[in-house]
């Protein structure tokens, strides 16, 4: 630019205003222009970098658990076992196989029967409790059982012999068959054969005897001894542990046949068993 204002100095000082120069005296003015060639700047593009962020190395804590802290544990106080009611009856004696029938009261025509064993270990329930039928009228208090009255006898008895309508089931007591209408028991207080078993083939069984081919309540039975040792007249007679028909009985106690042959079974005349009968507060005050 220095060299370019000169020149215009220099014209402007020979030739006057700009109005008189003629065209054939114009200078044709060049202006050099200087061209510089730049060299392309190369910019390197920074590729970015990814830098996984920092985590503060920290070094684990350990976690110490709360040693457990150990309590004893409270003893436990086990509940009072009540004793078997076998060893509260009355009536015992030396027998080692006994079956109870208890019933809630006078008047009630169902009871609960249970059957007890007893060995070098003591004494221990085999059956039950079950429920067995006895008397329409109850159970009579001791020593009140009377003759047609509907009521099964109260107190502790033996067993005489086994009998049956069927076969025998296996019993160890002596096992009498029924075979036929000729087998009956006397129910007579006035007849000699009072509370017996009677063949009328051969003998007179009184007035009105029972009929002993009965079924299916005489299928199985065990007579219990009641009224035999002495046999008074009128104290009542044929009480039997029989076959239950489903209603109360005449005075006998009955059960299901499963359970009357189960009981039969395991009757053993070496065990000298007995069947203690009577409401719960005269089986076992």
């Amino acid at each position: 630019m220095g060299g370019l204002a000169a020149v215009l100095v220099l014209l402007l000082a020979s030739c006057g205003p700009a109005d008189h120069v003629g065209v054939g005296h114009r200078v044709a003015v060049h202006v050099t222009t200087s061209t510089t060639t730049t060299a392309p700047t190369t910019v390197a593009t920074a590729v970015p970098t990814t830098v996984a962020p920092t985590v503060p190395t920290t070094a684990p804590v350990k976690v110490t658990a709360p040693a457990p802290v150990t309590t004893a544990p409270r003893p436990v106080v086990p509940a009072p076992v009540a004793p078997l009611l076998v060893t509260r009856l009355v009536g015992v004696g030396s027998a080692t196989q006994i079956i109870a029938v208890s019933a809630a009261g006078y008047g009630q025509t169902t009871a609960t029967l249970t059957a007890y064993q007893q060995d070098a270990a003591g004494w221990h329930q085999v059956f039950g409790p079950w429920q067995a039928h006895v008397g329409y009228a109850g159970f009579a208090p001791p020593g009140q059982k009377r003759e047609g009255d509907g009521r099964t006898p109260s107190g502790s008895f033996g067993f005489d012999f086994f009998f049956g309508v069927l076969g025998n089931p296996g019993a160890q007591f002596p096992y009498r068959s029924v075979t036929g209408h000729n087998l009956v028991w006397d129910d007579d207080p006035s007849s000699p054969l009072y509370n017996q078993w009677v063949d009328t083939s051969t003998a007179n069984a009184g007035a009105a005897p029972e009929p002993m081919d009965q079924t299916p309540v005489y299928d199985y039975g065990a007579v219990i001894s009641y009224n035999t040792s002495p046999t008074v007249p009128g104290a009542g007679s044929a009480i039997f542990l029989h076959v239950s028909d489903g209603p109360a009985t005449t005075g006998c106690v009955s059960l299901p046949t499963s359970e009357l042959l189960a009981i039969l079974r395991w009757l053993n005349p070496a065990a000298q068993p007995r069947i203690i009968m009577g409401t719960a507060a005269t089986i076992s005050p």
